[in-house]
C-alpha cells in the first residue's frame, strides 16, 4: 500500500470506528431512539468524514514531504475509508434489537480496531500498539458513555 493511501486508511478507519461507536455508546446511553441513533451515525459518516479529510488534507501540505497528488491521494482515502468504515455500524443497529446492536457494535469496534492495526504495525512492536489503541478507543467510549448518562439525567 503506498504510503498516501496507507495514512488515509488508517486515519479514517480509525477515526470511522472511534468516532462512530463514542457517539453510538453515547446516544444509547441517552437512551436516543433508534432513529436519532441511525441519524446520529449517518451524520457523522459524510461530515466528519469531510472534516477528517480536511484535517489531513492541511496537515500533509503542512509537512511538504508529499507531492501534491499524494495529498489528494491521502484526502480521498480518507474520506473514503471513514464513510465505509462509519456505515458499517448501521447494520446491527437496523436489524438487531438496541441491546444486541449496542454489544455488536462494541465487538465490531473492538475486532475491526485490532485486525487494522494487526495488519499495518510492524510485528516487533503489534501487540503493545494493539493494546494502547483499544485502550485510547475504550476511553472515548467510556467518555460517550459518560456524557449519554448526563444528557440522560439532566436533560431527560
Amino acid at each position: 500500500m503506498k504510503h498516501s493511501s496507507k495514512i488515509g486508511f488508517s486515519f479514517g478507519a480509525t477515526s470511522g470506528i472511534v468516532t462512530t461507536l463514542g457517539l453510538i455508546v453515547g446516544l444509547s446511553a441517552s437512551d436516543a431512539s433508534r432513529t436519532a441513533i441511525i441519524g446520529g451515525v449517518l451524520t457523522i459518516a459524510f461530515t466528519d468524514a469531510l472534516s477528517d479529510a480536511f484535517g489531513i488534507h492541511i496537515s500533509e501540505e503542512s509537512e511538504s514531504t508529499l507531492s501534491n497528488r499524494d495529498v489528494w491521494i491521502a484526502t480521498v482515502s480518507t474520506f473514503i475509508t471513514k464513510i465505509i468504515f462509519a456505515l458499517t455500524f448501521l447494520v446491527p443497529i437496523i436489524f438487531l434489537s438496541s441491546t444486541l446492536a449496542l454489544i455488536a457494535c462494541i465487538v465490531w469496534g473492538i475486532l475491526v480496531l485490532t485486525l487494522i492495526n494487526y495488519i499495518i504495525v510492524p510485528a516487533h512492536k503489534r501487540w503493545q500498539v494493539i493494546s494502547q489503541h483499544l485502550f485510547i478507543g475504550m476511553i472515548v467510549v467510556i467518555v460517550g458513555f459518560i456524557i449519554g448518562q448526563y444528557i440522560r439525567n439532566v436533560f431527560v
